[in-house]
């Protein structure tokens, strides 16, 4: 049992750390403001990530696509991280670093918002993502761990999870999206 509360302890601690994190608070606010915006004008938000990640990628879009807490209109989203004959094609011809930046060479505009996911901040495909995203002029939000990692430079709004182990930083990464999420209904379609 003190293993399962030890566990319990240090996700809290985490948690902690981000609250105590004025300006991570500040730069979730940004991204809360940011995708308010993209879908006030017409745009969409893609998100895409390896393994865990790709399962917050497909949990973030579906929080828009379907809804949060009440129904309401769907929001535009895409996970790229979740069509297997997209995905498999582009890894064979291209290879699998080019998986998420063909995805967003063929479906991001301009004003588009893409959120990456990485707990390393160095996954290869989510890199090159983010470049396709400077080069088209998508709006880049990164997701990643406390260590410096490829993708502070290359993203717009660059959100640290307070934590260097993988696990921790997933859980960290779920409350602030959620948070992201609540925050972005509530304001385009207020009750």
């Amino acid at each position: 049992m003190q293993n399962i509360k030890d566990i319990i302890s240090t996700n809290i601690a985490v948690q902690q750390k981000l609250l105590g994190d004025d300006k991570l608070i500040k730069t979730i606010s940004d991204v809360v403001a940011t995708i308010i915006n993209a879908y006030r004008i017409g745009k969409k938000i893609l998100a895409a990530g390896n393994g865990g990640s790709a399962a917050d990628a497909q949990h973030f879009i579906a929080e828009y696509v379907g809804r949060f807490y009440y129904d309401r209109p769907a929001l535009a989203g895409i996970a790229l991280s979740t069509d297997t004959s997209i995905l498999t094609a582009i890894g064979n011809d291209y290879g699998y670093e080019d998986v998420f930046a063909r995805q967003l060479q063929a479906n991001g505009n301009e004003g588009d918002v893409f959120v990456g996911f990485s707990t390393s901040g160095n996954s290869a495909n989510i890199v090159k993502a983010l470049e396709v995203c400077k080069d088209k002029r998508i709006i880049s939000v990164g997701f990643t761990g406390a260590k410096p990692a490829k993708m502070d430079a290359l993203c717009n709004y660059i959100i640290k999870a307070p934590s260097t182990d993988t696990p921790r930083i997933q859980e960290c990464h779920e409350l602030i999206e959620h948070t992201i999420c609540q925050l972005v209904e509530e304001a385009i379609f207020p009750k």
